[in-house]
């Protein structure tokens, strides 16, 4: 993301209190300037105008990203997090954004009602196998005429960029950023023949830009 942008969503995670901590600040403006993953994603949702639920969307940078990219549809945050969620709500309130809801939920227990777009980012390596799938199901039920489903995945794919990603996400939740221990790194296959068998069109791309690790977009519709 360009610097200019970058910097303005992370303006909106600076604390209310001048002495507060600017934790999420630093965060936002590193991540977006390092992590191609929401300018990839915005283009995969351009020209949709499906109501969107973002699953496990942490800060919520998501939408900050798309209504830069004046892409307004109705945005549905969630997150397991509460202090993430609270940040989030922060941060969209200051920047002044429209149309955004932010709620906590655990996602390996149970998903809102939705009709339209769903983007799972970065989520599916901390559900087991059964529950990555179960959750893929209910998502592509969600989908409506027009509306994508947008996933960036860390696949299994072995040698070291798979080593690395796993080494950084036990890294995160050790650290308590993430709250969910990492539990199945799904493999493209496995990925590609449930979206295949629900009727969907589906492209994969590589999506780490500069990043060692083995994160990849899939985007699918139905024809």
């Amino acid at each position: 993301m360009p610097r200019e942008r970058a910097q303005h969503i992370a303006d909106a995670f600076l604390p209310r209190h001048p002495l507060g901590s600017r934790y999420h600040y630093y965060y936002v403006r590193t991540k977006l300037r390092s992590d191609p993953l929401y300018p990839g994603v915005c283009a995969a949702l351009a020209g949709t105008r499906a109501p969107l639920l973002d699953l496990g969307c942490g800060l919520g940078l998501l939408a900050h990203a798309l209504r830069q990219e004046q892409i307004d549809m109705p945005y549905h945050g969630v997150d397991l997090d509460r202090r993430k969620i609270d940040a989030a709500c922060h941060g969209a309130d200051r920047a002044g954004l429209a149309n955004v809801e932010f709620d906590t939920l655990d996602l390996a227990a149970a998903l809102p009602a939705h009709r339209g777009s769903v983007a799972i980012l970065d989520v599916l390596q901390y559900l087991g196998a059964e529950r990555q799938a179960e959750l893929l199901d209910t998502a592509i039920g969600m989908l409506e005429p027009g509306a994508r489903l947008v996933i960036r995945a860390a696949l299994d794919g072995g040698g070291g960029r798979t080593r690395i990603t796993v080494a950084t996400d036990r890294i995160a939740q050790w650290l308590g950023w993430m709250q969910a221990t990492p539990r199945h790194y799904p493999a493209e296959a496995q990925l590609r023949a449930q979206l295949d068998a629900a009727g969907l069109r589906s492209r994969f791309s590589p999506l780490a830009g500069n990043t060692p690790f083995n994160h990849w977009l899939i985007v699918a519709e139905r024809d």
